[in-house]
C-alpha cells in the first residue's frame, strides 16, 4: 500500500514539476479545445508555435505520447 502511495505521489509531482498549469481549471478548457478542434483539423495556433522543428522533420515519429506532450506543453507552461 505504501509503495503504491509513493508511487502516486512520485507522478504527481514529476507531472506538476514538467507541466505547473495541471491543476488549473482554465488550462484544462484550452487542452480540450485544441484536443477537440483537432478533430476538426482546425489546430490552434498556440499549439502549432509549441511544436519543435525537429518533429516535422521526422515525420515518422508521430506516436500518441508526442501527441500528447505538445499538447499539455501548449496548455499548461
Amino acid at each position: 500500500m505504501r509503495f503504491f502511495l509513493f508511487l502516486f505521489f512520485g507522478i504527481f509531482v514529476g507531472l506538476y514539476l514538467s507541466w505547473p498549469g495541471l491543476v488549473i481549471p482554465e488550462n484544462w478548457k484550452c487542452f480540450n479545445q485544441i484536443i477537440a478542434k483537432s478533430a476538426e483539423n482546425k489546430i490552434s495556433l498556440k499549439a502549432v508555435l509549441e511544436v519543435s522543428p525537429s518533429y516535422f522533420l521526422n515525420a515518422k515519429n508521430k506516436k500518441t505520447t508526442s501527441k500528447i506532450r505538445i499538447v499539455a506543453d501548449a496548455c499548461f507552461r
